[in-house]
């Protein structure tokens, strides 16, 4: 990752940084919008400086702790892809999925005022997430264990109904399921 120099962040800045973004995460989703930057700098284990250097402005970091969950998620179908078979890859960036759009709804205040503000945090997300489904769903037509007739379109759908009924910590369990179900619907030996 780049600072704003353009010049690759010290290893340590870079550790700071994503510190930073993964409290940041956590704290917007159980304070929302009115969370203190100050108790994202202490959990991050940085002091106020590093975070406002890093991040100048509350929208600016959100819309950074936003994306960088979007990252992670969809740089995670490549690596699962190079490590498991490709329907335990699917399986296992499924409940990534989850835990993703539960730290979304849980920003959602933050991000809606980020939205009011004029920036656009979900600008390209949708791209993104159409490519990382689409690689794990050809891998897994390609390996013939998953069906061809299901389009990366139709999984987000299925994926985001699930987040949607069953996103909340506190129901993981039926979220888990629901994957399941939804992945055996797509397996061409129907386990």
């Amino acid at each position: 990752m780049a600072g704003e120099t353009g010049r690759p962040l010290r290893a340590d800045a870079q550790r700071n940084r994503d510190k930073i973004l993964s409290a940041a995460v956590r704290v917007f989703a159980e304070e929302g919008l009115e969370a203190h930057l100050e108790r994202i700098a202490k959990e991050a284990g940085v002091g106020s400086g590093t975070l406002y250097r890093n991040f100048p402005t509350r929208e600016v970091l959100i819309e950074a702790a936003y994306r960088n969950e979007l990252i992670r998620l969809c740089d995670a179908a490549p690596d699962l892809l190079a490590t498991l078979a490709p329907r335990d890859a699917l399986r296992a960036w499924t409940g990534r999925f989850i835990d993703y759009a539960t730290a979304k709804f849980g920003m959602a205040d933050a991000l809606r005022a980020l939205v009011d503000s004029g920036v656009n945090p979900y600008a390209q997300s949708h791209e993104m997430m159409m490519a990382a489904l689409t690689s794990l769903l050809d891998a897994g037509v390609e390996a013939g264990t998953l069906r061809s007739d299901i389009s990366a379109a139709d999984m987000f759908a299925a994926l985001t109904g699930i987040a949607l009924t069953s996103g909340k910590p506190d129901q993981r369990e039926q979220a888990e399921r629901l994957l399941d179900l939804t992945l055996d619907g797509l397996s061409t030996d129907r386990r």
